[in-house]
This record gives structure tokens, C-alpha cells and sequence, in this order.
């Protein structure tokens, strides 16, 4: 059976409770994993407890917490307590997240990510090893930090989100899998091409470390008519600098300075009418369930282990997208 997960998400157009049905439905369908993000919508750890509580088999991910709104040892507390209650089913995605909701949501300077990434990892391991942590960081600097229960897993899965080189690196260097993000074939196989110098930089084995994507996917009959709010939803993606710089690096910078100062001047429609077919094609898998099934299918041959497609969300009809796409790609 191929592996594969599906992205949720807590945003403003589901319920706690339509969230914990789709959850339900993802391990009623064979996925192997959920995962959920935690940004502009909802506590995500929360969500995933809930999960826990409805589900016996699928694994449970972040995807990704960032780590500028926890300390290491705040993490380590809400990986433990999940794992317990899904009965060790729960794996950690980290992530640096973005500077705008960071400073201007959080009021934490967006300083060292790089840093901050690999200290976070070397004490949260430290900690759900269940022993007293003391670190001496350029970020953290914890004295006998200690779990106040004992973790169920030392070895918790730990994944590092990624878009840039540096990063997938560090992520073959520390991480047990990565999770990238806006999948094509070309950055696909550059992006293995940095695990796999991170991995062996640390004397590792390239292969034990797992290979995780997000594929942004709409599965509709009508193409041409889901284009117009399939554009909105790839504009707003170009609020956020480390998506802009991605999508530069693929071949749309014309279109992301356009997209940028649209958005910048409160024009989102403006935006969306820049996202061209090309964009549509390159960084979405659109179309029937077969022809979605068998892009996904094709991007495993690049070296990625586990495609976790992720539901374009189509306002009120957000239950609707979510369980076309996990019909779709139903084990």
C-alpha cells in the first residue's frame, strides 16, 4: 500500500467537530497520517488530542507547530501529552513559520531561525528522553529542565519543515523526516539532493530519514470553473516572504512582484487575476480524482516517501473539498 497523508486545517470555515469527522474519515479511508498546521487557525495540539481520542490507528502530526510561539520545553510537554493519549501515534512537525504573524502576532522578534531550529530539536529530544535537560544555547539556556511524567517514546518522530536548501539540510542532519511544501519534480529531487548531504555531513544514512510533501490538490470535475477561486487561494500564499522567495526561485518572479503589490494595496482579486495557468499547473495537482491520483503517483519517483496532499478549501463548501480529495486518494 502507498503511503500517504492528508493536511487538514483549523481555519475559520470548519468546526472542532467537523475536523475530528474528517479525521475520522482519513483513518476510515487507510491514509497513513493527518497533519495540521497551526497558523491563522486554531491551537493545533489541541485539535490533535481530540483526534486521538476518536481514531486508534492513523498517526498524528503537526505540520508544523512553529517554534517561536513555544519553548523547547513547552513542546516537549505537548508532544508527550499527545503521544500518551494517541498511544504513541503522534509525530512532531516543526517548522520556523514566518516573520509577520511571529512579530506581529506573537511580539517575538523573528531572530537565529536557524539556530533556534537545531537548539529546539537538541532539547526537546533531551527532554522526552524523561531525563533533566541543561543547555547551554546562544537562543535557550535551560538548567535541569525535567518532564514532570515519564514520556511514552524517547524516539518521538521529529520532522523539520523546509523550503529552503539550509534548512532541508539541518532536517537530514537532526530531523527523523522532512515536510516540504508547493511540490514539483524539479524541487523535489533538489530538495533529496540536500537531505541527503545533510544526512551524510552528520554521518548519517540518508535513508532513515523520511521524505514528506505537502501537495497542494483540488479535485474537481469542472477545471475552468474551480480556476477563479483556485487563483484566490494561491495569491494569499504570496503574503508571506518564504513563499514569495520560493516562488521566485520557480520560475514566477514577474508574477509574485505583481501578486505582492496587489495584495500590498488591498487589491486581492487583482492578485488572483496574475495567477496564471502555468502557476496553476506547476505549483497545484488540479483536476478528475484519476488525473489527481496520477500526478501525485509520478511525484514519488523523485525521491518523495509520503505525499501529504493538502485540500485547496473552497469557503463554505469546506467539507465538500476535503472529502472529494480524500475519496480521491482513498487505500
Amino acid at each position: 500500500m502507498a503511503r500517504i497523508g492528508v493536511r487538514l486545517e483549523s481555519g475559520p470555515h470548519l468546526t472542532p467537530g467537523q475536523l475530528i469527522e474528517l479525521a475520522k474519515l482519513v483513518e476510515d479511508r487507510g491514509f497513513e497520517s493527518v497533519w495540521l498546521p497551526e497558523g491563522a487557525g486554531s491551537e493545533a495540539l489541541t485539535h490533535l488530542a481530540a483526534f486521538a481520542c476518536n481514531t486508534s490507528r492513523v498517526t498524528l502530526a503537526t505540520g508544523i507547530l512553529p517554534i517561536y510561539h513555544r519553548t523547547p520545553t513547552l513542546l516537549a510537554m505537548g508532544a508527550g501529552s499527545v503521544d500518551a493519549i494517541s498511544g504513541g501515534r503522534f509525530t512532531l512537525g516543526l517548522g520556523v513559520g514566518h516573520r509577520d504573524p511571529v512579530e506581529g502576532g506573537h511580539g517575538i522578534p523573528f531572530d537565529r531561525p536557524m539556530t533556534r531550529m537545531r537548539e529546539t530539536v537538541h532539547i526537546v529530544r533531551g527532554l522526552l528522553t524523561g531525563e533533566p535537560v541543561t543547555y547551554e544555547g546562544k537562543v535557550y539556556r535551560p538548567r535541569g529542565s525535567k518532564l514532570g511524567f515519564a514520556p511514552l517514546r524517547p524516539d518521538l518522530p521529529i520532522y523539520l519543515a523546509a523550503l529552503r536548501p539550509r534548512m532541508v539540510e539541518m532536517a537530514g542532519e537532526i530531523a527523523d523526516g522532512v515536510l516540504l511544501n508547493w511540490a514539483t519534480p524539479e524541487y523535489l529531487e533538489q530538495a533529496v539532493g540536500h537531505l541527503r548531504r545533510g544526512a551524510e555531513k552528520a554521518g548519517r544514512d540518508p535513508s532513515a530519514v523520511d521524505v514528506a510533501c505537502y501537495v497542494r490538490t483540488a479535485v474537481v470535475d469542472d477545471v475552468e470553473a474551480a480556476k477563479p477561486w483556485l487563483r484566490r487561494r494561491i495569491a494569499y500564499y504570496f503574503t508571506m516572504d518564504y513563499y514569495v522567495r520560493y516562488f521566485e526561485q520557480r520560475g514566477f518572479a514577474g508574477e509574485a512582484a505583481i501578486i505582492s503589490a496587489a495584495l500590498a494595496r488591498g487589491d486581492p482579486e487583482g492578485a488572483a487575476d496574475v495567477v496564471t495557468d502555468a502557476m496553476l499547473e506547476e505549483l497545484a495537482v488540479v483536476g478528475s480524482a484519476e488525473e489527481c491520483r496520477r500526478r501525485v503517483d509520478a511525484l514519488r519517483a523523485t525521491g518523495l516517501r509520503m505525499p501529504v496532499v493538502a485540500p485547496f478549501v473552497q469557503g463554505d463548501n469546506a467539507m465538500e473539498t476535503f472529502r472529494a480529495v480524500i475519496d480521491a486518494f482513498a487505500q
